[in-house]
């Protein structure tokens, strides 16, 4: 089963800098489901924060993917 987690893109790739977007990725890669790389001490959400104001601004590539491989009605995971 596939484990998959928000992870953050930072300005500038700085862990304390501001948040560009949030990513998923799955099985703990440390490449975004839309091809971008992320930083391994990036910040981190469950993913069951997908969808709410707290991942906002979310990749909308990532999350069409996401919605692809996890196909429910709220977009998480069972």
């Amino acid at each position: 089963m596939d484990v998959y987690e928000m992870r953050a893109e930072h300005e500038a790739g700085d862990p304390r800098g501001r948040i560009l977007h949030w990513h998923m990725v799955r099985d703990h890669s440390s490449q975004a489901m839309c091809g971008r790389e992320i930083a391994p001490d990036s910040a981190a959400q469950s993913p069951d924060t997908w969808g709410s104001p707290a991942a906002q601004p979310f990749c909308h590539s990532c999350g069409a993917a996401y919605l692809r491989q996890v196909p429910q009605t709220t977009g998480r995971p069972p």
